[in-house]
């Protein structure tokens, strides 16, 4: 029960930096601390909570009193809710600590309000993770989205609320999608409870419309293809600390609500839902990081990187659901396995991304990189961790990203060797976009790191840069850090997921480790060591080292400085490469595919439509003012003047009337009764 009790201590203590920062809305400069500071803690208190469920395997359920006789409040902790309360903790550690130096940007523009929200933001989805019940599930995703809904518009320009309008339909579009789903397994089992949802004898047409109905609206929130248009929107425009949550943590809701219905309650019975996974997380890991390329605003650019992972993420799922359909539970656990464990990285690396911008943009106050430049010699620290996270998100061994992308293509091989003929054609397939995905991840960072971070500097602001407070560094270096443990420490990782991975398939825990190397079940198979990588590595980086240490004086002393060589021309600063010219290639090359971008993005279409209905009930209401309520009015005045003569204020006249009730109520009721009889 200790994993309940630091649970529940988690969740209080959100709620109280959300309080704590609403009542100091005359002092932000504590409600800063106090909502950073507290929101720290709660984030420790989780990880508490959560470790010995996922290293004890043991699963806990409470029932909490609920104020509606309707539907029960039922808290349970096993290996998967377990798990997402470890990831959002572990960001909420870096992300509260980074917001301390953070928030001073926003002095007198709310930051008060920004911490209640951001706090009230985390203890919804923690508890929406472990809730067992539709009904609270429904209230806390709600507020989840509520709560990031103003964190999107907490700058108040237009930009901002054109985002958060955006993803306002968007994510309720997606609830609907949600509700509806859960009523169909309301209305089967007569109970709200996910445990009797996972008993629902339902048809094989019922349970493909409860999977679609999840799938969209869950897909909706986890910013997949063709639901995506909200997401490199809303997460610009929050505080960079928000962005890190809602790109790291919010959008895997998404895909913890994909894997809770499909697997969980349906049993992930039928074979074409996990190929219509596959296939959309195929796509949207490519066209992610192809529209990734083409942005030169570093927090647009993440943000499609979303798009990229989260597809990335459902190639996993996908897979895991075929293996689950065929009755090949390895294969399911491998799948699935790549998938939470990518899941996790890219909590990790994500948050590290965008808190790393976040220091950027405190410094060059500009989301635009061609405006940065030479930053690495005036922010070293930034820049290193920096360097660190995009090394992991474009999957470099033995980095974290390089790891979980390992299990997923090795699941994806053993689903091309022992599958049917579906399976053979659809995983070189699925292999085949993972790949380009990972080659277009690689040029797409290199743009950023090397746009940003080397060469000279673009602007005015850049040439004044300097490192970020300590608070700051202490958030994406702890990020920057984790990044490495989770690689290099992948053989002690990846058994705790394959355990999750395999109570959600229903079957013996897979082996997927030996000795200090990972396997994907059979050695014979592939086999992968991150300790024995990082230790080639560090002692191939040495030889460089020492070749300058012996060599440096002797050549330093023939060094120039100067102005870099242009072929003869004087030197100029737009000689240098920019991130427009960096991509222009690849944009000409696939043109067709950026033109496609607005056409799958249903943003502007439910838009248009908000448009049109408020205007047609703007032109509504005067007819009902006109025809219905007026008329009504005019009425209502006309009888009243008709009947005005009865009240003079006159006292004899009342006394008339009370002598006429008198007789009325004497004589007709003798009348009556003398006809009945």
């Amino acid at each position: 029960m200790m994993s309940l009790d630091f649970l529940l201590l988690a969740i209080l203590l959100y709620v109280v930096a959300a309080i704590s920062s609403l009542l100091c809305y005359k002092q932000e400069s504590l409600a800063i601390k106090l909502s950073g500071s507290i929101g720290a803690l709660a984030g420790l208190a989780g990880i508490a909570a959560s470790l010995p469920a996922l290293l004890s395997g043991e699963v806990i359920v409470k029932q909490i009193y609920s104020p509606f006789n309707f539907s029960d409040f039922i808290i349970r902790i096993d290996g998967l809710s377990a798990f997402m309360v470890l990831v959002i903790s572990l960001l909420v550690v870096a992300t509260a600590i980074y917001s301390i130096s953070y928030m001073k940007e926003y002095l007198g523009k709310g930051a008060w309000a920004m911490g209640f929200f951001m706090n009230t933001f985390i203890a919804s989805m923690v508890a929406l993770v472990v809730c067992d019940n539709a009904f609270y599930f429904i209230v806390f995703f709600e507020m989840m989205s509520l709560a990031s809904y103003f964190l999107v518009i907490s700058e108040q320009n237009e930009k901002a609320v054109k985002a958060g309008l955006q993803y306002f339909l968007i994510a309720h579009a997606g609830s609907v999608l949600i509700m509806i789903a859960f009523y169909i397994l309301y209305r089967e089992t007569g109970s709200l409870n996910f445990a009797d949802f996972a008993n629902a004898q339902l048809s094989d047409f019922q349970a493909s419309m409860v999977f679609l109905l999840a799938f969209f609206g869950f897909g909706a929130k986890a910013g997949m293809i063709t639901l995506h248009g909200w997401l490199p929107q809303a997460h610009p425009a929050a505080p960079s600390h928000a962005s890190a949550m809602m790109s790291g943590v919010m959008v895997k809701i998404g895909v913890f609500g994909i894997i809770k219905v499909s697997i969980d309650f349906l049993g992930a019975e039928i074979a074409w839902w996990g190929y219509l996974v596959l296939a959309f997380g195929c796509v949207s890991s490519v066209l992610g990081v192809l529209y990734a390329l083409a942005e030169h605003d570093i927090k647009r650019l993440l943000a499609y990187h979303t798009v990229e992972n989260v597809g990335i993420i459902l190639i996993g799922v996908g897979i895991a659901m075929i293996g689950i359909a065929n009755e090949m539970p390895v294969l399911a656990t491998l799948g699935l396995l790549g998938a939470l464990y990518h899941l996790l990285n890219h909590a990790v690396f994500k948050g590290l991304l965008f808190l790393g911008a976040g220091s950027v943009i405190y410094r060059v106050h500009t989301k635009d990189m061609e405006k940065m430049g030479g930053l690495a010699k005036l922010m070293p620290l930034t820049a290193i961790a920096f360097l660190i996270g995009t090394m992991a998100i474009s999957a470099l061994p033995p980095l974290n990203g390089f790891v979980s992308e390992w299990f997923i293509y090795q699941s994806l091989l053993a689903m091309s060797k022992d599958g049917g003929m579906a399976m053979q054609v659809a995983a070189p397939f699925a292999v085949v976009m993972l790949a380009i995905t990972g080659a277009l991840a690689c040029m797409c960072f290199v743009k950023v790191f090397g746009i940003c971070f080397t060469g000279a500097a673009r602007s005015q602001q850049a040439t004044k840069a300097t490192e970020v407070p300590s608070s700051m560094i202490f958030g994406t270096a702890s990020l920057a850090i984790l990044c490495i443990v989770l690689g290099v420490g992948a053989p002690w990782v990846a058994p705790v997921i394959s355990g999750i991975a395999s109570a959600l398939v229903d079957t013996q825990t897979v082996n997927v480790t030996q000795g200090i190397a990972l396997i994907p079940s059979e050695p014979t198979q592939a086999i992968l060591s991150t300790p024995v990588i990082a230790f080639t590595l560090l002692a191939l980086l040495l030889v460089p080292v020492a070749i300058l240490a012996i060599f440096k004086g002797p050549k330093m002393a023939h060094r120039n400085a100067g102005d870099p060589w242009a072929c003869g021309y004087g030197y100029e600063e737009k000689m240098s490469v920019s991130a427009g010219g960096f991509t222009q290639p690849l944009r000409s090359m696939f043109a067709p595919l950026y033109t496609m971008r607005k056409k799958l993005d249903p943003a502007p279409l439910l838009a248009k439509s908000l448009e049109i209905t408020s205007k047609s009930a703007s032109q509504l209401e005067p007819v009902l003012d006109n025809k219905v309520i007026l008329p009504t009015v005019s009425i209502v005045k006309r009888i009243g003047r008709a009947v005005q003569w009865l009240q003079y204020g006159d006292f004899r006249t009342y006394c008339i009337y009370i002598v006429v009730a008198l007789l009325v109520l004497l004589f007709v009721p003798i009348n009556y009764f003398s006809q009945i009889s």
